[in-house]
């Protein structure tokens, strides 16, 4: 099978630091008031100007800022009287007379079918650079490099690299049935990872980012599935009698846990990556399905409608402790555990369709995210500052990304038919 990804080589210039302060740029301006970042139009450093690969380039870095929350971003060109992006090459003045606080400038090449793209952040007011990076790689790689200089803009500017060269694996019924997709988180770059004409459901990466392991019916039954993404080699893990579904990588990579009905109702189960070392965690008479690790593998959150309706409960990695943690709302399902470990999201139903909330791992500080339409599954990204989710907003189930605190939600599904099940990939 064609590899899924394609590899990037990558020529980094050492980044500057906001050394002046010994530390990182404040997340706001003084008073509260967003940073202004401006995103000077691409330049073409060697051969001709390329209209496509300036959009690129700037579509990228706007979406990735917009939606980083701290930085009010604009395009708007400004008047200057040369439009080099190098230390020297061009004047500060006009972008600090346009309030811009931050300055992105970024220039291409192509040489033997590859291009070359330099990125540079400044700091207007000081008129000081604060990162330099160089990427190469072919032309469709060109919207991963401006997002590789995205996260690294939230490293200088935060202290933590940004999330946004990952990828969504997700469900979608483009081809008429449910199979898995991959594309980048913002929704470009779409590859279909499987092709069996069947329901393929639940999506989840391994912390390597290498694999999924995702519940198809292609043999009939509701079977798990280990994929690797670059090969395609794939192995069906869990075949026991009855459902084998919502399968959860471990942050070890070694263990998956899932639920399955082989002994009567659904219960949760600890596999080896390899479908082996059964465990059984759970001893209900009720349905016990979803779990999801903490961060640190020593807990799993899962739901069961022992009490009656759905809700969320949390338990010790060997089963013991079992309590509840959601106690408003008559059913909720689907947590998920944020990878910095002090919220789990999940899905409450309300009226006719579902809201998205998190809550602290103690039941405190139960939030709502989501108002519009019916959402569901939420699934963090790696840095634990941005979740993807599936809506439907008066159409088709669209995929969603926002902010952790549910601002700055925007839509990323570009394709027909109905998209979810989204899963962010770790970072690789």
């Amino acid at each position: 099978m064609k590899k899924i990804f394609l590899v990037m080589a990558l020529l980094i210039f050492p980044a500057a630091v906001f050394a002046a302060s010994q530390g990182y740029l404040e997340v706001t301006a003084p008073g509260t008031r967003l940073l202004q970042l401006a995103i000077a139009p691409p330049v073409a450093l060697a051969g001709p100007e390329n209209s496509a690969f300036s959009k690129d380039i700037v579509d990228a870095l706007r979406f990735d800022m917009t939606l980083a929350g701290p930085f009010n971003v604009t395009t708007s060109p400004v008047t200057e009287g040369t439009s080099g992006i190098r230390p020297g090459d061009f004047d500060f003045t006009p972008w600090k007379a346009a309030g811009a606080d931050l300055l992105i400038k970024t220039g291409y090449s192509q040489a033997n079918g590859n291009v070359t793209l330099e990125c540079r952040l400044y700091d207007v007011v000081r008129s000081q650079e604060l990162a330099a990076k160089r990427y190469s790689g072919s032309a469709k790689e060109l919207r991963r490099m401006a997002h590789t200089f995205s996260d690294e803009i939230m490293r200088v500017t935060t202290g933590e690299k940004g999330p946004f060269t990952g990828k969504i694996a997700f469900v979608s019924t483009r081809t008429g049935n449910k199979e898995i997709y991959l594309m980048d988180y913002d929704g470009y770059n779409v590859q279909r990872v499987t092709h069996n004409g069947s329901i393929n459901l639940n999506p989840d990466f391994s912390p390597s980012g290498r694999e999924l392991i995702y519940t198809s019916y292609k043999k009939g039954n509701p079977d798990l599935y280990r994929r690797e993404l670059f090969t395609g080699t794939e192995a069906r893990i869990s075949a026991r009698r009855g459902i084998n579904i919502t399968g959860a990588w471990a942050p070890d990579g070694n263990r998956i846990a899932l639920a399955m009905s082989k002994d009567g109702t659904s219960q949760i189960y600890v596999i080896s990556k390899d479908g082996k070392e059964l465990a059984r965690l759970t001893h209900s008479n009720a349905i016990d399905v979803s779990p999801a690790w903490s961060p640190d593998g020593s807990r799993l959150a899962f739901v069961s409608d022992r009490l009656g309706k759905p809700q969320v409960f949390i338990m010790n990695a060997d089963g013991s402790n079992v309590h509840r943690l959601t106690t408003s709302g008559a059913y909720n399902v689907s947590p998920r555990w944020s990878p910095k470990g002090d919220r789990i999201a999940y899905c409450r139903q309300m009226g006719n369709g579902f809201q998205i909330f998190t809550i602290n791992q103690d039941g405190s500080g139960d939030t709502q995210l989501t108002t519009d339409g019916s959402n569901e599954h939420p699934r963090w990204s790696p840095d634990g500052r941005y979740i993807t989710f599936s809506s439907r907003r008066g159409g088709a189930d669209a995929l969603y990304v926002m902010r952790a605190d549910g601002t700055g939600q925007a839509m990323i599904s570009r394709g027909k038919g109905n998209d979810s099940h989204p899963v962010w990939s770790p970072r690789w």
